[in-house]
């Protein structure tokens, strides 16, 4: 007699969980900000891109198959191989880690939804937008052609490189940005959203790569997104950073690049090894063996990534003492990288393995990688690499470190997880004809590009003369490329089209151990039923019954009453329930907010200022518009039921919300930009036998100290009348916070404007050395902190007069504090170096 009421109310449950996270049809591209809908879309659009890139690289080789070919012409070519470089590095490699991420992190970790999902979307929008203005620039012939590192002194003169190279500074600018906003949401989704017991030495492999690259992402982009000011501010405004007649050094623009770029060759490599983690123990019927090894290798990994970017340099001309260090670092880091390949290949011999198309592109990925890490270890040794530096022997290494630790890997999740995305498996008869396709074609392309490299071919050549033994490597390179090709096209059908004409494929087709294969396929578009309480690394073979108490709404959170979009938030160590997350509904304004934003670097490019100025503004108030609806949002009640005898609050502040963390992690890679500007600036003092350079009368050149040290006693004012808005906020006021937020506003707009009057006083031009035009960008960022500063503690004196900010539910209060002691840190730190250095100089 039970049963019947038990399953009206399980229906009932699940009817309002529909409800909830419904996106209308016409309306699901658009304005869907559920991060398994937008992961779809960034998964699809990455690929695309890559495609594209491709498509470039097949061009290339057409035009050096043969010698003194006309095919294409030689400007053309230059800027087929930028792109080609640019796409697959900026929009293929990165986005596609972020973008699978988004996409099946959520069912990996039994949650509804990232923390996020607005900001995943506003992510995706940048990314295409910016994808689509620079790849697009090609059909103009407008296309950036100096490589994908643009290297100056040449890409700094507009008269030489036209428009192209501001196109490739400020379109990667903005898309750094998608990258920035995806490493955020990922990070607090790991931290904060792991299901209740899944302790974080028990949580999936994967989200430890997850967690792992989304920090070095926030240590290895803002280095570039530096560089980038000060290459645009050359370009546009002569200010003379690599300028050597002027006081600049173009080997800065070299440090700042690849302290980005060889974290990015692990940045890349590391998500795809995550999907081997998963995979391997999956064929193998066996729990991973040495995770915590494999763990500490994957840090390991990812900390001694930003010790090689030397590498890179070796032919420059530094001193021996940094070519010793840099080479024995680059050797280094081939150990933890070993460790990683050896518990694979331990899993897979301990275990009973099971004959896949994943697996075989997963041991055709190691095979390749492993020829990849031996190269590399070849030309980390600084006098074999002064031999094969700039040759296609280096575009030999990075291809099969590239393709092997990242593109086959990549193939193989997509055939493993593509059950779990379309409900339906891809081919294994067409799979292993994919495979083969690639992995033979990639072999013959590249393999022979060492010998090409050896024989003394340099890199970027439009052509090249008969008879100097090129000849016939270079046609069976084209050949193995073609086929290669051919290989990704038939996935790429197979993907699109062929699937479609396969059977639903059953629950937990692979029979996997992890909480990704839980729902029955598809899955509805709330994620889980309700949510699990989690005890071991593989809930699946440990808790056969998992799936039927999770289905019948007998975990937690098994409905959605009021009709909110709601997921869990967990402590950061042991993952106790600490919070019922409501998380905004379809919207948008992350779109708007995108397209308002890559308005804004599309304008600077093409010199628009005054046009950009105004839609920086309106892509401000579209963001503070989406803040204000659709974040920190007083609940109708304190608690709420979750189900098992626990109520948790509805809003949290202070550390133990995910807001708190966003801003936390969000000014860390701020921090790191900003160190990346300190860093030039000293790094001036390095090279000139006198820095500061002296004035005319003499004396070294400096902003003072009288308008430094005002601006340091207005920021050091501002900030104290924050923390003690925050105080007095705790303490039940309301009229005391709210005098003390327009107090802080006020001495920050005097900070900001004193810290500028300093050069200006002083008559600093910054287009006449190097040296005042480093104090100035330091000077600007940091009043440029002061103003946003400015904005925000005006928008929590809003929220406080609107009734949305209260002494009870002040999360924005806190979160605005603590960009405040980022803001703080970074005006004292630029004001000792500008003001300071030249007496201790």
């Amino acid at each position: 007699m039970s049963a019947a009421p038990d399953e009206a109310r399980r229906a009932a449950q699940e009817a309002r969980l529909e409800q909830a996270w419904e996106t209308p049809r016409g309306l699901r591209y658009w304005s869907a900000v559920n991060n398994t809908e937008v992961g779809r879309w960034y998964t699809a659009t990455a690929f695309l891109f890559f495609l594209f890139a491709g498509a470039l690289a097949l061009l290339v080789r057409a035009q050096l198959a043969v010698p003194d070919n006309d095919l294409i012409p030689a400007g053309l070519y230059n800027q087929a191989f930028t792109l080609h470089g640019t796409a697959m590095m900026f929009l293929f490699a990165v986005p596609i880690f972020e973008a699978v991420a988004i996409l099946i992190l959520p069912t990996m970790l039994a949650a509804r939804d990232l923390p996020f999902p607005c900001l995943s979307a506003y992510g995706y929008w940048c990314f295409l937008i910016g994808g689509i203005f620079v790849c697009g620039s090609i059909l103009f012939n407008a296309a950036p052609d100096a490589g994908w590192f643009m290297y100056p002194p040449l890409t700094t003169d507009p008269a030489l490189t036209g428009v192209g190279a501001d196109i490739w500074l400020l379109g990667l600018s903005f898309i750094e940005v998608a990258s920035i906003a995806a490493a955020v949401e990922l990070i607090v989704g790991v931290l904060k959203c792991r299901p209740p017991g899944m302790r974080i030495n028990t949580m999936p492999l994967y989200c430890w790569y997850v967690l792992i690259v989304g920090g070095m992402i926030l240590f290895a982009f803002p280095p570039l997104i530096a560089g980038d000011i000060l290459f645009e501010l050359e370009r546009l405004a002569g200010w003379p950073f690599f300028d050597v007649s002027r006081g600049g050094d173009p080997v800065l623009w070299q440090h700042l690049f690849w302290i980005f770029g060889h974290p990015e060759v692990y940045i890349v490599f590391l998500p795809s090894i995550a999907l081997l983690a998963m995979i391997v123990p999956t064929f193998a019927r066996r729990p991973i063996i040495g995770y915590s090894w494999i763990v500490l290798a994957a840090v390991g990994t990812g900390f001694l990534s930003f010790g090689l970017w030397v590498h890179h340099m070796f032919t420059v001309g530094l001193p021996a003492i940094s070519l010793g260090f840099f080479s024995a670092a680059s050797e280094a880091v081939a150990i933890p990288t070993g460790v990683q390949i050896f518990v694979f290949l331990a899993t897979m011999l301990a275990g009973r393995m099971t004959r896949s198309v994943p697996m075989l592109f997963a041991a055709g990925a190691l095979a390749i990688f492993i020829i990849g890490g031996l190269t590399g270890v070849m030309v980390a040794i600084a006098p074999f690499d002064w031999q094969a530096h700039d040759s296609y022997f280096v575009v030999a290494h990075l291809h099969y470190v590239l393709i092997g630790g990242m593109v086959l890997p990549l193939i193989a999740g997509a055939y493993y997880y593509f059950p779990l995305v379309m409900a339906r498996k891809l081919s294994d008869r067409l799979g292993r004809w994919v495979f083969w396709l690639m992995f033979l074609g990639f072999n013959i392309a590249f393999l022979p590009m060492h010998v090409t490299g050896l024989r003394g071919m340099p890199r970027r050549v439009f052509t090249y003369p008969a008879g100097i033994g090129w000849d016939t490597l270079n046609l069976v390179s084209s050949i193995g490329a073609a086929v290669f090709a051919a290989g990704v096209l038939l996935f790429t059908w197979d993907a699109v089209w062929g699937y479609r004409r396969r059977p639903q494929a059953p629950r937990n087709p692979w029979n996997a151990g992890t909480l990704e294969w839980l729902n029955p396929l598809p899955g509805p578009e709330y994620g889980v039923r309700s949510v699990p309480a989690i005890r071991s690394r593989y809930p699946l073979w440990d808790d056969p019954d998992l799936p039927r108490r999770v289905d019948q709404g007998l975990e937690f959170l098994p409905d959605a009453e009021e009709g909110r979009r709601e997921t869990l938030v967990t402590s950061v160590l042991d993952a106790r329930p600490i919070q019922c997350l409501r998380v905004p509904g379809n919207s948008f304004l992350p779109m708007i907010a995108a397209a308002l934003t890559g308005a804004v670097f599309i304008l600077t490019t093409f010199h628009l200022y005054r046009a950009g100025l105004v839609l920086g503004l309106a892509a401000m108030a579209a963001i503070i518009l989406w803040l204000w609806r659709g974040t920190a949002v007083i609940p109708e009640k304190r608690e709420k039921d979750i189900g098992q005898g626990v109520a948790l609050p509805l809003y949290a502040s202070g550390i133990r919300s995910v807001g708190w963390w966003a801003m936390f992690i969000t000014m860390t890679g701020d921090m790191t930009a900003f160190a990346s500007l300190v860093f030039s600036y000293f790094y001036f003092w390095t090279i000139h036998p006198v820095f500061p350079p002296p004035g005319p009368d003499g004396l070294p050149l400096g902003p003072g100290l009288l308008w430094p040290g005002l601006a340091a006693l207005a920021t050091a004012g501002a900030w104290g009348l924050m923390l003690a808005a925050r105080r007095w906020s705790g303490q039940g006021g309301i009229a005391a916070p709210r005098a003390a937020l327009a107090g802080a506003a006020l001495l920050a707009a005097a900070g900001a404007l004193a810290m500028l009057a300093g050069p200006w006083a002083e008559g600093l031009d910054p287009t006449s050395h190097a040296y005042p035009a480093a104090v100035w960008v330091l000077l600007i960022w940091a009043a440029l902190h002061l103003a946003l500063g400015i904005v925000m503690s005006f928008y929590a004196l809003a929220r406080s007069l609107a009734g949305r900010l209260t002494p009870e539910h002040d999360i924005d209060l806190h979160n605005v504090v603590l960009y405040w002691h980022f803001a703080a840190l970074t005006g004292f730190v630029t004001l000792a170096t500008v003001a300071l250095f030249p007496l201790v100089g």
